[in-house]
């Protein structure tokens, strides 16, 4: 009791990090959960859902792991040299390394912001009836506004309010149908392969981990500085972004799961497959009714617009890059590869007319340009030249290689599947 008192008396306890120092370390994840969740997954998880029941359920969780082992790395890129990856790749790299890997991954922006648009413009339609193409331009408009009047931490809270919208749409959408816990508990954790679905497990895991996710997030965690704080600072942030990270992917492997859980109780129970979000929206009305159609539809829109604005900041931070610049809405290199995102990719939605054609394209040039980003981030992080006394361990550089060679395999397996 007396102990007590003197530790209680005590003013020179040593500060322990607690519950509310990690909330200063939120955000960049959530904003690269974005993209976890973007209208090409939600077209991917209904069709696993209504064709497969809750047997590919595993698939969301060994795809959420490999994505948080992989966003946790480049994270650590972004806090212990201050840089991005496209800066990274542009200061550490042979210019013929870097040049060609950092082109395609511009290209690569392209294709994910013209999936992300497409998601937006379908929505419209849903809900208001408007054309995909004049959708696709107010999408890009929006988008464009919220870009450049908007800072990094204000878009970090804009973003969450949509993540956290779509999250809500879809535990009220659960509370519609009666899901049997017992067999999504098992689908969860046991894999299994049902014969003709090889094609859905290789789309979810190949399009979980995107190009520009992972330039994002090393973008938005340097854009902090915390390089520059000293080394107390860099170990406290290496230390709770793992918590961010692990957080936000746990949102979206709730979400993911849950689109799948709403496909799986209203579709597969009735027969009813599901190959596009169109059809998806027009069966949930007469079975759940018609606030289940609008709420699917306005979550939908959240999903296509916060997606889109994440594409267009992967996209600037990633053309930037090239020029040794970070990311900055009012650079003049930001500002063109922000424009050369959305504008080539409103082009193509114009002269293809198809959005389902669109959306087949855009995910077969994201999967031929996956595997050089991952190999060039494995690289960079695994060097005590960029990274020095935090360059990944032997252990986790053998396991960080496995996983970009399992990444590889998967997606060109999808591109020949598709051929």
């Amino acid at each position: 009791m007396i102990n007590l008192i003197k530790e209680l008396k005590r003013k020179d306890h040593k500060h322990i990090l607690g519950g509310l120092d990690i909330l200063k370390y939120i955000g960049p994840g959530l904003l690269v959960t974005v993209g976890f969740i973007d209208p090409g997954n939600w077209a991917t998880n209904f069709a696993a859902g209504s064709e497969y029941g809750y047997a590919l359920l595993w698939v969301v969780t060994l795809s959420t792991i490999m994505l948080i082992a992989l966003q946790h790395n480049v994270a650590h890129l972004g806090i212990v040299t201050g840089l991005c990856l496209s800066e990274a790749a542009t200061k550490y790299t042979p210019k013929w390394v870097s040049r060609p890997i950092i082109g395609s991954a511009v290209l690569a922006s392209i294709s994910t912001s013209m999936a992300e648009i497409l998601g937006s413009a379908i929505a419209l339609q849903m809900l208001f009836d408007i054309p995909i193409v004049w959708g696709s331009i107010i999408a890009v408009i929006t988008c464009t506004i919220l870009l450049f009047t908007n800072t990094y931490e204000r878009m970090e809270r804009a973003i969450i309010g949509f993540v956290s919208v779509i999250g809500l749409s879809f535990i009220y959408e659960l509370f519609l149908v009666n899901v049997d816990w017992g067999q999504a508990a098992v689908g969860w954790v046991k894999p299994s392969v049902p014969q003709g679905s090889l094609l859905i497990i290789m789309s979810v895991l190949g399009a979980v981990v995107m190009p520009h996710n992972l330039f994002l997030h090393s973008e938005i965690v340097q854009s902090r500085e915390i390089n520059k704080k000293g080394k107390k600072d860099i170990e406290q942030a290496l230390h709770y972004e793992f918590f961010d990270t692990l957080f936000s992917m746990i949102v979206g492997w709730a979400i993911n799961s849950a689109m799948i859980l709403l496909a799986a109780t209203t579709f597969f129970s009735r027969g009813e497959h599901v190959t596009d979000l169109s059809q998806a929206q027009q069966l949930l009305t007469p079975l759940l009714g018609n606030n289940a159609g609008t709420i699917f539809a306005f979550a939908l829109l959240m999903a296509g617009i916060s997606s889109t604005i994440t594409s267009g900041m992967a996209a600037g931070s990633i053309f930037s890059g090239m020029f040794s610049e970070s990311y900055n809405s009012r650079d003049p290199h930001s500002i063109v590869g922000i424009a050369l995102s959305y504008g080539i990719s409103l082009l193509i939605i114009i002269f293809i007319g198809d959005p389902f054609q669109g959306l087949l394209v855009s995910q077969m040039v994201l999967s031929l340009q996956l595997p050089f980003t991952v190999f060039l981030q494995v690289s960079l992080t695994s060097s005590k030249r960029v990274m020095g006394q935090y360059a990944n361990k032997t252990w986790n550089t053998c396991l960080l290689y496995g996983l970009a060679i399992i990444v590889t395999a998967l997606n060109i397996w999808l591109v020949i599947d598709s051929l």
